[in-house]
């Protein structure tokens, strides 16, 4: 009986060991999704700037050659 026993407590300890590697696992898992969320929105943001940057700059040749037209 005291080696079923033992068997049983060896068992319980492995399995609270693997449950709590999964958990970390998860953690990793979310973490790295967020920094990959965070990434793209660092990406679409300087995109945006970008975007914004070269129209204004296309309106202002724009307006430079309206003013000389006239």
């Amino acid at each position: 009986m005291k080696k079923l026993l033992l068997v049983l407590a060896i068992a319980a300890v492995v399995t609270s060991c693997n449950n709590s590697g999964e958990t970390a696992a998860s953690a990793v898992d979310s973490t790295a999704a967020a920094a990959v969320d965070t990434i793209k929105a660092t990406g679409d943001s300087a995109k945006a700037v970008v975007d914004s940057t070269v129209k204004a700059a296309v309106d202002t040749v724009k307006a430079k050659a309206d003013s000389l037209k006239k």
